[in-house]
């Protein structure tokens, strides 16, 4: 099958320019600038007048609940929700029922994406105490890299043997698979909520989340890992950094990089107030000064990556306050649009969104033949409208959880059509349910 995405304007590798996009098959076949159209007979023809063109989004944290937790979120209706926000893969994170932490249950996950996932799909490996022996067995082609928990997460898959978090990162310098780490130091949130708890009670108010998941957790654990890379020659990517003493953290020439995700980029403690435990997440949403330093990092590049942590609950598990309410938040369909938004705020460039959400997370985690706009690479494309306001409801929500921090909110860029492995599986609002992702390969 044959496709022409034709009069938009292209945005690739640090350009944008009006042109065309040819597709044969699944893969890019010719990138055409200037305004003519190639002459041909073509089995589909998408006409961007007026959009962007950019390359399919690579989301490289997620957690779509499957398996063990779909009363919270499935890979279809996730994936789903991921094809009509612009994502055209995913990295699932390990914190299922069963854990990812054998790999027995990795290849569990891989065959439910084979019949489920909508599309491009994989999975992190998860470290435990116990299953350091087991990275050997693991097939680099298959996986993004080994995810590593140094604080207390949903799931208690905490590494919490210093010697046990030795071997983690020497090993995975050994494999040279990049380590994903959720960095907060767990005794500092622990002494935090017991203090907090004193005064305020079993079930603080959210409005003191930030206080217990404080700047200094973040701080304390993201410098110890950064410290163990240095050791071990490890190539660390610390997951949603929150603050803006992290930014300072050594590179290392950029064995050390960082991801930011949205809910960061968007929030602050001020939000808690209207939002409540909507926004409630680990690591917590925290000040307007550390909002703004985490967007100025995004500019300079000191953050690598732009992420989603997508994190669906039902309503029912979000009740409560600080210690109660559950941490997380859906965010995957809206991710793009949202992100897009900060152009118009001047925080970045769409030549900048496109390297944070598509190019680099390929070029870390070394994805094949997607994440770029190049002929003879799998034909992942998302087409945006820009000055195309739009109110966001809850029957425009996918995931199954149905709800959103966003919802009420007014975009100004609209996801106009997405195509996965040259096939347009969203179209202006029509989705095609038949339509099935890849397994993504690396290396």
């Amino acid at each position: 099958m044959n496709m022409l995405i034709s009069n938009g304007r292209i945005v690739n590798e640090g350009r944008t320019f009006e042109g065309t996009v040819v597709i044969e098959n699944d893969r890019i076949a010719e990138i055409i600038e200037g305004n003519e159209t190639p002459r041909g007979n073509y089995d589909q023809c998408v006409d961007a007048t007026g959009c962007f063109v950019l390359p399919g989004v690579i989301d490289s944290h997620v957690h779509f609940r499957e398996p063990g937790l779909t009363q919270k979120a499935d890979i279809e209706s996730e994936s789903r929700a991921a094809a009509c926000g612009g994502v055209t893969s995913y990295f699932d994170m390990p914190n299922t029922v069963p854990q990812t932490t054998s790999l027995e249950a990795l290849e569990e996950k891989f065959a439910l994406a084979r019949e489920k996932s909508h599309v491009n799909y994989s999975f992190f490996f998860g470290a435990t105490n116990d299953n350091v022996g087991d990275f050997d067995r693991l097939n680099r082609h298959r996986i993004p890299g080994i995810k590593l928990f140094m604080g207390s997460s949903t799931g208690n898959m905490l590494v919490d043997r210093y010697g046990t978090l030795l071997q983690v990162f020497q090993k995975a310098a050994e494999l040279d698979l990049p380590l994903m780490a959720h960095c907060e130091d767990t005794d500092t949130i622990n002494q935090n909520m017991q203090q907090i708890r004193k005064t305020y009670g079993d079930d603080p108010d959210v409005m003191l989340h930030p206080l217990i998941r404080s700047e200094e957790a973040c701080l304390l654990s993201s410098a110890l890992a950064a410290n163990l890379a240095r050791t071990y020659d490890t190539r660390l990517h610390i997951a949603h950094v929150s603050t803006a003493k992290e930014l300072d953290l050594p590179q290392d020439g950029g064995n050390v990089t960082l991801e930011a995700v949205v809910a960061h980029l968007l929030f602050t403690n001020k939000d808690y107030l209207s939002k409540g435990t909507l926004i409630k997440c680990n690591p917590a949403v925290k000040k307007p000064e550390d909002r703004d330093a985490l967007r100025q990092a995004l500019a300079d590049g000191r953050i690598t990556t732009v992420a989603t942590d997508h994190a669906p609950h039902q309503l029912s598990d979000k009740q409560g306050g600080a210690a109660r309410a559950a941490s997380g938040m859906p965010m995957v369909q809206f991710s793009l649009p949202a992100m897009l938004g900060l152009t118009d705020e001047g925080v970045l460039t769409i030549e900048r969104v496109v390297e944070l959400m598509c190019h680099n997370p390929a070029t870390l985690f070394g994805v094949r033949e997607r994440g770029f706009i190049r002929p003879g690479y799998k034909a992942d494309l998302v087409v945006v409208k820009p000055q195309h306001p739009w109110t966001l409801t809850e029957e425009m929500i996918q995931s199954k959880c149905g709800w959103s921090p966003l919802t009420g909110h007014t975009f100004q860029w609209q996801v106009q059509n997405t195509i996965c492995n040259g096939h347009l599986i969203y179209n202006k609002g029509t989705f095609d349910h038949a339509s099935r992702g890849e397994e993504i390969q690396f290396r």
